[in-house]
């Protein structure tokens, strides 16, 4: 389905500049956890996302849909790019948008963080917060999004959960990369999956590139039904539940998620508790400050590295840091309103310095 573009996907320093903010997307670094990596006695890797320029891996999603977009003569000088998106995709959307001159409505739900609020604002984004609903509702945020693309003049819905130049891109671009950063060594990645296109791309070029060697494993947080759809054997279940991890889980299988979800060896459910306690676990271990859906790829990453056994190299993703969440994270009223103080081991609480 996709087509393989050769990149240069090596990370060294250089005497020549990038092509703007677009232009320093991608080549992210791959971080070996130490902690785990010794705990397993594999190589466990975290491939650093939160270095892109925007600050996240959906700066990848978002330059990879407008792109194609500009390439399909969709999208028009001084045109409105429209998205429903739960906020790192929106920010990727509004940086990229910024930098190409296009103009930016992003339709939320209103349980998502004020600090990735504010930050979309501050980017120029024309912000609409809705109720959160499930997708078979019309008022479903993706959906108000795409009918004001619709009634709008010269914009463009990016579509963010169903179209595929999303998997593509990371087809093209985080496939090739941990390929070539691992030396071509990588026997397994895992991470979870909102709209299914960092999963599905990655894990399609992974297999195709080892011959079928690479397993690739959904991780999937509370009130998300893709671990019992993989585990199975394709039943989908209602969706109930809910997680304090944002922007990831479904209620759905994705056009993004169909395009890879046939490469996939398994899926691994992660409760709330262990995602919290890895975020405070990497903070103090590694020195790395990243949010729940990162913490949730790493406690994935480390089960499948006990599954396979030692000396494989695993590697996940680190979606985000956690600055666009420590209002929650590390507040002490937040935490106990979700019954997850004390997940937090005893000598760790002492990062938790909000109340």
């Amino acid at each position: 389905m996709f087509s393989r573009v050769p990149i240069s996907v090596k990370r060294t320093f250089s005497t020549h500049s990038v092509n703007g903010f677009t232009g320093a997307v991608g080549r992210t670094p791959l971080i070996r956890l130490k902690g785990l990596s010794e705990r397993t006695g594999c190589e466990v890797l975290g491939k650093a996302e939160f270095q892109n320029p925007g600050g996240s891996v959906k700066d990848r999603a978002a330059l990879g849909l407008i792109e194609d977009a500009e390439k399909r003569g969709q999208l028009k000088p001084g045109g409105t790019v429209v998205e429903g998106t739960a906020g790192n995709t929106g920010i990727g959307l509004a940086h990229v948008c910024r930098a190409k001159g296009y103009k930016c409505v992003i339709y939320m739900p209103n349980t998502q963080s004020q600090e990735k609020i504010d930050l979309l604002r501050m980017l120029g984004a024309d912000v609409r917060p809705v109720p959160a609903v499930a997708y078979e509702n019309p008022k479903n945020y993706n959906h108000q999004a795409k009918e004001y693309a619709e009634a709008t003049p010269n914009s463009l819905w990016t579509n963010q959960f169903d179209n595929t130049a999303n998997a593509e891109y990371h087809y093209k671009t985080t496939g090739p990369e941990i390929w070539e950063q691992t030396n071509q060594k990588i026997d397994a990645f895992t991470c979870s999956t909102g709209t299914g296109g960092t999963l599905a791309g990655v894990a399609k070029y992974l297999k195709e590139a080892s011959n079928g060697r690479v397993q690739s494993y959904l991780a999937d947080p509370p009130g998300s039904v893709l671990y019992s759809y993989i585990t199975s054997g394709g039943k989908l279940t209602e969706r109930t539940g809910s997680s304090i991890t944002e922007g990831i889980g479904q209620g759905r299988i994705t056009d993004n998620l169909a395009t890879g979800i046939q490469d996939l060896a398994g899926a691994l459910h992660i409760p709330d508790e262990k995602s919290i306690k890895m975020v405070y676990e990497m903070l103090d271990s590694e020195g790395i400050y990243i949010g729940a859906s990162s913490a949730l790829n790493v406690v994935a990453a480390e089960e499948v590295a006990k599954k396979l056994g030692p000396g494989k190299t695993v590697v996940t993703v680190l979606c985000d840091g956690a600055y666009r969440y420590q209002s929650r994270l590390f507040s002490r009223k937040w935490l106990a309103s979700k019954g997850l103080e004390d997940a937090i081991p005893s000598d760790l609480q002492k990062y938790i310095v909000l109340e």
